[in-house]
């Protein structure tokens, strides 16, 4: 059967090495491609083609053969490489690299406006290159049209910016929304936790491991982003928007975020399309930092430092490396991975979200590493709104005792801010009305 998008032949240059197309594969399928052949080569880059003349023609010849309808490239292709590829192939081929197959995966996932918007600001920053190419072309005489670049509106260029613009101040005012909404909640009492990781580490499975309540209805009022579900499917690009969850804890109140999956190899102007996705990773107060520990130890590294360059250029919380999947992997192996790893993840906690094996651990590290509680002891005088405090003081710490006389002394622990909110809240009660 043929995937939605029709048939494509993968090609792939590498400079040294022999080219994987395993992952490129895996994207393209993601996006709904039946994937009917490849060309690899190892050579340097062909600043016209990419790949070699040569090994086009045969690119050329293979298109022709599988009736494919696109190539798809695990290659960064340049606007000109691009048209001039086009010129090469069978008329009508359609030529798209790597970052353009991302997008496409992205635009079919994104189901928020704020998911949407990231899309297709990815999208015109991705087409602009593009179009000034297109536009460079057009005063040298030559036709840009149908030749991967597709036809040419010398507006173009001018509408990319002003959509961009606009697409911009639109995120910036949903940013402020979630800000606020992020501040509301820490006032609320809760700990932010965030997942991080590659695309596909686990990170959906594991915020169903440590939801307390799958349905959470109960939450909806308050937290309206709140999502009562998080696909842990084995497909890449599952998560694009953020899902949130309440997590289940003894005495904290936490909510844990499932973010976007880092993907190898992204260039910079499509991380800064998910900035603010990414700001739920940077406002946390913790970040755990997925990892499928099933990876070869060479490409698990890779992974922590594309992580980690990401994370630390913005990231102020305490990073936490989670070693998922240990279901599938031995004890050994698992053992000289963490040795190896020591450097980039000084002390991993080891999971598998899938069976549940030492989420506990997890759930006790996270506690560990969260923001100090302090413990409080207040007294406060018996008015009518006492008890209003009481309970306020109930919903945003964990209360030891109360102790009911002619005073209420009630002792706790809790966030610093939410014992400065009660002192100011206990501070701000009438007097007691002398008999």
């Amino acid at each position: 059967m043929t995937g939605t998008n029709g048939r494509a032949v993968v090609a792939k240059r590498v400079d040294d090495g022999n080219p994987d197309t395993t992952e490129i594969r895996d994207l393209a399928h993601a996006a709904g491609y039946t994937v009917v052949g490849e060309v690899t080569q190892k050579r340097t880059e062909d600043p016209a083609l990419c790949l070699g003349e040569g090994k086009v023609a045969e690119l050329a010849t293979l298109i022709a053969e599988t009736d494919a309808t696109t190539v798809v490239f695990d290659n960064r292709l340049g606007p000109y490489q691009t048209y001039n590829l086009g010129n090469e192939l069978p008329e009508g081929t359609e030529v798209i690299d790597r970052f353009k197959l991302i997008l496409d995966i992205f635009g079919q996932r994104a189901r928020t406006k704020k998911a949407q918007l990231q899309v297709e600001l990815a999208e015109l920053r991705y087409e602009l290159p593009r179009a000034e190419a297109k536009a460079s072309l057009a005063k040298r005489d030559e036709r840009p049209g149908f030749m991967g670049l597709g036809e040419y509106d010398e507006s173009r260029e001018r509408d990319i910016k002003a959509q961009i613009s606009r697409i911009n101040d639109e995120l910036e005012r949903i940013e402020r929304t979630e800000a606020h909404r992020r501040e509301q909640r820490r006032e609320s009492g809760f700990d932010l936790v965030a997942l991080a990781g590659y695309t596909n580490a686990g990170k959906s499975t594991l915020l169903r491991r440590l939801a307390s309540d799958l349905d959470i209805d109960e939450n909806e009022g308050l937290h309206p982003d709140l999502d009562a579900t998080a696909e842990s499917e084995n497909r890449l690009f599952t998560t694009l928007g953020t899902t949130t969850r309440r997590a289940e804890f003894d005495r904290r109140d936490v909510l844990v975020t499932d973010t976007v999956g880092f993907i190898s190899d992204l260039p910079h102007w499509l991380v800064e399309s998910f900035r603010s996705t990414l700001s739920e990773v940077y406002r946390a107060d913790l970040v755990l930092l997925v990892v499928d520990a099933s990876d070869p130890v060479e490409e698990i590294r890779e992974k922590l430092v594309t992580c980690h360059d990401t994370l630390y250029e913005r990231n102020e919380a305490p990073i936490v490396t989670v070693l998922n999947k240990a279901d599938l992997v031995d004890d050994e192996e698992l053992e000289d991975k963490r040795e190896a790893l020591a450097a980039l993840a000084p002390d991993p906690v080891v999971i598998s979200a899938k069976t549940g094996t030492n989420v506990d651990g997890l759930r006790a590290r996270i506690d560990e590493e969260l923001p100090a509680w302090r413990r409080e002891r207040l007294v406060i005088p018996m008015t009518d709104e006492t008890m209003s405090l009481v309970s306020w003081i109930h919903d945003h710490a964990h209360v030891e005792s109360v102790d009911y006389g002619n005073e209420v002394t009630v002792e706790f622990e809790a966030r610093p801010a939410i014992i400065e909110q009660a002192r100011s809240k206990a501070g701000g009660l009438p007097a007691p009305a002398i008999e």
